[in-house]
């Protein structure tokens, strides 16, 4: 019978077209079968057929068939034998690693970072060096030469990448196919930058808010693993926050969901209005540069820098602390009004200066005094690799579904 139709009567009307549902062909049948224990191996292997089998709903000559011919075009692959139980030995299948390749590169104003991975998440390659470009184009020379770098660490050639995801500050307007608010990187929002990143490293290139992945990676490996809804506030360079709700990412109607910088929080004396103009509120009082200043004002001198300011502190510096108590109160108030749109049941400070000893607690203080409720305050344990993770947790995804069209 070539087709089945809505009712006995034969085709249902509706306007002046007919619906005809039409029964899936050998070849179809065969493709979603073999993509179906893709996922399942993907899912519960090391794996056997009759495993697959049961939880498919397929036969087990039909699983035969599908894993014969996905052994055959290199995406699964024996990975043993299970012994010890009654009856003969079941051969094991797992998701050749190979089948896939995901590469992470985290743009910062001060470092590029970088790491390689396989289908089955497994780290083959992490590097990572000074930035010494001064425009958009010489950063795109950098990446390249990293991701060579760690593709000749890995045993591939750049070629063979399924996914590259590219973490960087500010926000990916498709429209203009360019980046708004990277002005910590100068040429960075220069609209051929986008074009020449994707001729370089492919099509499919994916470039991400590097907060949103650091938070993407807190949801998979860090504090985030056991809450549904949380926030993670970078504090450092710039300000920023990611935002998961029902373990989702948000990136809101615009994408600029978490640009926290902006925040109106009234000026403080001595954040110069050029930089309340370009960076936001909130990062002019409370950026990494804005503690150098106050520190200054208060009479610090020298050399400065945050992390100065922040040792200064932790020895006992009435003036440090000073310096210390004022940015965890301005982040507090940040929080606070997060913590009254949201309620979430975390927050996760990041960022050199969020992940400063004592930090935290100043903040969880801080936060006491002004907001309805105080979520529970922790420190991100992810280091400096936190926004690579989240490009190869954002990557495997898409490259995984890549690998499913292309079979």
């Amino acid at each position: 019978m070539p087709a089945t139709t809505d009712s006995a009567e034969g085709d249902r009307r509706v306007g002046h077209r007919s619906r005809r549902i039409v029964a899936a062909g050998p070849q179809l049948m065969r493709a979603m079968n073999e993509q179906l224990m893709l996922e399942q191996v993907r899912t519960a292997g090391p794996v056997s057929r009759a495993e697959l089998a049961r939880i498919s709903g397929l036969s087990k000559p039909t699983v035969a068939v599908a894993l014969s011919n996905l052994e055959r075009d290199g995406l699964v692959q024996v990975a043993g034998l299970r012994t010890g139980v009654r009856g003969p030995a079941a051969v094991l299948y797992e998701i050749r690693p190979e089948a896939g390749f995901v590469l992470g590169l985290d743009v910062g104003r001060e470092f590029l970072r970088g790491a390689l991975c396989d289908l089955s998440g497994a780290v083959r390659a992490r590097a990572s060096r000074r930035v010494h470009a001064a425009s958009g184009q010489t950063r795109v020379k950098e990446m390249v030469s990293l991701a060579d770098e760690m593709a000749a660490t890995a045993g591939i050639r750049r070629s063979r990448l399924t996914q590259v995801v590219v973490g960087t500050p500010g926000v990916y307007d498709p429209e203009r196919g360019a980046l708004t608010m990277a002005r910590n990187l100068p040429g960075w929002e220069k609209p051929g930058v986008v074009n020449e990143l994707r001729q370089v490293f492919g099509r499919s290139t994916v470039l991400e808010n590097d907060v949103n992945l650091a938070a993407l990676a807190e949801r998979d490996h860090g504090h985030g693993r056991d809450v549904s809804t949380f926030c993670f506030v970078h504090v450092g360079t710039g300000i920023g926050m990611g935002l998961v709700i029902d373990g989702r990412l948000h990136r809101g109607a615009h994408r600029a969901a978490g640009e926290i910088a902006f925040l109106p929080l009234g000026t403080t004396p001595g954040a110069p209005e050029s930089e309340v103009r370009r960076h936001g509120e909130l990062e002019a009082m409370a950026s990494a540069a804005a503690v150098v200043r106050a520190a200054r004002r208060g009479g610090i001198r020298g050399s400065a820098s945050a992390r100065r300011v922040f040792q200064a502190a932790q020895a006992g510096d009435a003036t440090a602390t000073a310096v210390v108590e004022e940015e965890a109160r301005l982040v507090a108030r940040a929080v606070a009004a997060i913590v009254a749109v949201l309620d979430p049941e975390r927050i996760v400070l990041g960022g050199g200066i969020g992940r400063a000893p004592g930090f935290a607690s100043r903040v969880a203080q801080a936060l006491e005094a002004v907001a309805v409720v105080a979520p529970e305050l922790r420190v991100s344990a992810l280091g400096d690799d936190a926004v690579v993770d989240g490009c190869l947790a954002a990557g495997m995804e898409r490259a995984w579904q890549t690998v499913l069209q292309r079979h």
